[in-house]
């Protein structure tokens, strides 16, 4: 039996996806599969070191530095998000917040992380031999929102948020061999995601990137499609969905400490749930 666990991030959404994984380290589950997307990755990085409570800190503690997002960011280097410091600088071992980057690749769990080329629009589903030590641009690359922030270059080759090409990989999880899989959403399951703000983006980054723009005015549709994919794992008992019932006010770049709270409660909370439905298919022998 292989246990997915896949996160599709959100911006400062993820914090509800913080939750549910401090909830999984606190129970001690353990997956065979981990796949991130976007602030989803982030996530499962510190899930993966085990180091509870750092994800916690990204969104009460750091987001709310000047350094990490703004207007006057974006106005000097065009980039709303400043990735160069939120994945350059704060988890590598001269930052404020290092990532275990050893226990991270010692896990036994496969660990992908997606983003989108920018110039083809293709998928890259990165893996832990696009790590090193200190050099964490993989997570710049599956963050990078378009418009928002310039396209994110690894050897050679540009990227963009992995949202836009794969927003919810749920049938990736099950072409990789996933036999039950935990989705774990940063909207209520139920919400059909429209597409009228992608389309509004992609008029700024057609001219230079096309495939890109194309890439996400079709994100809605590919986000419906991968939520109504595990709905229908759901029913069959081979997934479980882990969404909250209401986002609490936050939103990709929307956030109070209040707000921010409430969210990964609810995360928190909801996350109990997971370990019933693996039952003992995902549990370190030993541990209830």
């Amino acid at each position: 039996m292989k246990t997915a666990l896949i996160d599709v991030g959100g911006g400062l959404r993820g914090v509800y996806g913080t939750g549910v994984l401090d909830k999984c380290l606190d129970l001690g589950i353990v997956f065979d599969y981990c796949i991130g997307v976007s602030a989803g990755a982030g996530n499962i990085s510190s899930y993966l070191s085990g180091q509870r409570g750092r994800n916690y800190r990204f969104y009460f503690t750091y987001s709310f530095r000047k350094e990490y997002m703004g207007v006057k960011n974006f106005i000097k280097t065009g980039n709303f998000f400043n990735l160069d410091y939120v994945y350059g600088w704060l988890p590598t071992t001269k930052g404020d917040d290092p990532l275990d980057f050893d226990a991270m690749m010692a896990h036994p769990a496969e660990y992908i992380v997606v983003a989108s080329e920018a110039e083809s629009g293709k998928v890259r589903y990165f893996t832990r031999d696009d790590f090193a030590l200190d050099k964490y641009d993989v997570f710049k690359a599956s963050s990078c929102i378009p418009f928002f922030c310039k396209p994110v270059e690894i050897d050679g080759v540009k990227y963009y948020d992995g949202a836009l090409s794969d927003p919810v990989p749920v049938q990736k999880a099950l072409d990789d061999g996933c036999d039950k899989i935990v989705l774990v959403l940063t909207r209520p399951k139920d919400i059909i995601r429209s597409d009228k703000k992608d389309v509004t983006t992609a008029r700024f980054i057609e001219k230079e990137y096309p495939k890109a723009a194309e890439n996400l005015r079709a994100r809605a549709r590919r986000y419906n499609e991968g939520v109504a994919l595990a709905k229908q794992l759901e029913k069959e008992g081979r997934a479980i969905i882990i969404a909250p019932d209401d986002t609490c006010g936050v939103d990709t770049m929307k956030r109070s400490k209040e707000s921010l709270m409430q969210l990964y409660g609810k995360g928190f909370k909801d996350g109990a749930a997971i370990a019933d439905f693996l039952k003992n298919d995902a549990l370190i022998p030993g541990k209830a």
